[in-house]
């Protein structure tokens, strides 16, 4: 029996401890409605394949091949796809809007993407910047396409 009461102590312990660990996990920013070729998400330095309905998160960069493609919807609805040998840093990613808390800033790196503004640019277009080498664009709920050569 006291093996029993041990071996129960123990999972509790674990299970106390690493409870912190899960409520920590991000929420996710959006997730990957469409991908075709080679795709990638990079995140902490890890190159990962992209696969539909992966989850995608604040401060990941989104990366394609020669052949690559790939669209991200974000959680206030905002559409965003890259064409062939493209890359983008979602910088920041903040939609609560319950609590005030908007904002977002997208870093066009290099390639072909698309945009589609969602519910953010309506509720707060001033929360929303879209960044390239060469300029800086302010949202006020819009579509737009974007190339950056290098």
């Amino acid at each position: 029996m006291s093996r029993l009461r041990l071996s129960a102590g123990l999972v509790i312990a674990v299970l106390v401890t690493a409870t912190p660990v899960f409520a920590q996990q991000p929420a996710a920013a959006g997730r990957i409605k469409v991908v075709s070729g080679s795709a990638f998400i990079v995140r902490q330095n890890a190159t990962i394949p992209a696969e539909l309905g992966q989850d995608v998160f604040e401060t990941d960069s989104l990366r394609t091949g020669a052949d690559g493609r790939i669209g991200v919807t974000l959680k206030d609805d905002t559409r965003v796809s890259l064409g062939p040998g493209s890359e983008l840093h979602l910088q920041r990613f903040v939609y609560e809007p319950g609590n005030g808390s908007l904002g977002m800033v997208i870093q066009f790196v290099r390639g072909a993407a698309a945009y589609v503004s969602g519910r953010m640019a309506k509720i707060s277009p001033q929360s929303i910047r879209l960044e390239t080498p060469a300029a800086i664009v302010g949202v006020r709920g819009t579509s737009l396409a974007v190339r950056v050569d290098q």
